[in-house]
């Protein structure tokens, strides 16, 4: 037995020997005055400055320019010889750090068991040593919205910073809106045969029959709100409160024309700021989301459209779409380990209508406006976070970005990531030069 205790033992130890070696720490705070100059600087709000310098100091942004003015003394400075500079980008609706493996259980941490869950808040639940983080950051990825899941009111959202020990530390702006999973409104095709009355229509029955579920909560809860004093304290109610008084956003998951129009409908009797989470068919209602000053966070354009009678690349080309009717919106990608792919995904609204630099906008300030941290970051403005990434090419090509560094409040990160690890193991094993 005492063997075999052993035996265990080793083998837990040689499995944290090897994670400890694989460990990135978080950086220091930042000392001292940074500037990075000779580069060609991408503000994120359109501008570009070719030439540029930026410097920081104590994690804010003190002058961006092309004709700085760089301190003799006690600076560090360092010369990019005409590599770009990108405000750090933004990963929206994202299950990173909520989950490490999809099949294994225990290391998904971002559902609640039940229907109706506003009181549940992602951020807790947050888990900074994954190792999904840094691939992220090796693509230009300094923070991201981690959004909860499961049932139809699933709870609060949080946005953090790719850099941290623990939850508390990544907190970037936290319980910055609440999500509400609306079922399909689409009566789907029976493989039985059923008859057309059969049980396709009574999804959409039971469909509607959610979301009037839903409407009634907020109504129950706004009646709690507006009474003096209460009996008994209502965690649900008490945890809605922030989208009565439009502190906190609604956002509302959902994709086709009848979903959004039902959106609508909850932003009007509510009176909510309501954010469009995926919004396939949102080309289609330009019009009614102008009008009511709705923002969409798009789904990643690499998927098929959903009705049979839409052009092939319409995904591809709703950013495009939004923008010509002057809808704010930004572009996401499902899902956590996928995140890494943001940039690439922008750089094909960029090539399907989109500007290079609406596209750059696109996954940086668009996504900062939708989170409510455009005051804090999402352009390389004076005295926003120093969140800055510096790449050889251009960051929305997948061929020409090769990150060099990246510093998140002006501390410089590690861009070290399993990937780069596995790669450096294996080309070593077969001598590869």
């Amino acid at each position: 037995m005492k063997k075999v205790f052993s035996y265990i033992l080793g083998l837990t130890a040689c499995s944290l020997y090897a994670q400890a070696q694989e460990t990135v720490y978080p950086a220091r705070p930042q000392q001292g005055l940074v500037f990075l100059k000779n580069a060609t600087i991408h503000v994120g709000n359109g501008q570009v400055i070719n030439g540029g310098t930026i410097g920081f100091n104590g994690g804010k942004i003190i002058a961006v320019g092309a004709n700085v003015a760089i301190p003799m003394d006690d600076v560090k400075v360092f010369d990019l010889q005409g590599q770009h500079v990108y405000p750090g980008l933004i990963a929206p609706e994202s299950s990173l750090g909520l989950t490490e493996v999809e099949s294994v259980r225990a290391t998904n941490d971002y559902e609640e068991v039940g229907e109706i869950n506003p009181s549940v808040r992602s951020i807790v639940s947050y888990n900074t040593d994954s190792k999904v983080i840094a691939t992220l950051r090796t693509n230009g990825i300094l923070l991201a919205h981690a959004v909860p899941q499961g049932g139809l009111i699933s709870g609060s959202s949080s946005v953090v910073q790719l850099d941290a020990w623990n939850w508390e530390d990544a907190a970037y702006k936290t319980d910055n809106g609440i999500h509400f999973y609306m079922p399909r409104l689409m009566a789907r095709s029976n493989p039985f045969g059923s008859s057309a009355a059969g049980p396709s229509n009574d999804a959409v029955k039971a469909a509607m029959a959610k979301i009037d579920e839903v409407k009634a909560f907020f109504r129950a809860a706004k009646g709690y709100l507006a009474e003096a004093k209460h009996s008994e304290t209502n965690l649900k109610y008490e945890a809605v409160k922030g989208l009565f008084d439009r502190s906190q956003k609604l956002f509302i998951h959902c994709d086709l024309v009848k979903e959004l129009i039902v959106a609508t409908d909850i932003a009007k009797e509510f009176g909510f700021d309501v954010v469009i989470v995926g919004g396939t068919d949102a080309w289609l209602i330009t019009d009614v989301l102008k009008k009511q000053n709705i923002p969409v966070v798009l789904a990643q354009p690499h998927s098929l459209p959903v009705m049979a009678d839409d052009d092939v690349d319409q995904p591809y080309k709703t950013a495009a779409q939004l923008q010509k009717a002057g809808i704010l919106f930004c572009i996401s990608n499902e899902g956590f380990w996928q995140q890494r792919n943001l940039p690439f995904n922008a750089g094909t609204a960029g090539a399907y209508g989109l500007s290079k630099e609406e596209a750059l906008s696109a996954v940086t300030l668009n996504p900062a406006k939708i989170l409510g941290i455009a005051d804090k970051t999402g352009s390389l403005e004076v005295g926003k976070d120093a969140n800055i990434v510096v790449s050889t090419g251009d960051i929305l090509d997948m061929k020409s970005s090769v990150i060099t560094r990246a510093y998140i409040q002006g501390r410089e990160v590690s861009l070290e990531d399993k990937h780069k690890q596995l790669y450096e193991r294996y080309k070593y094993k077969y001598d590869l030069k």
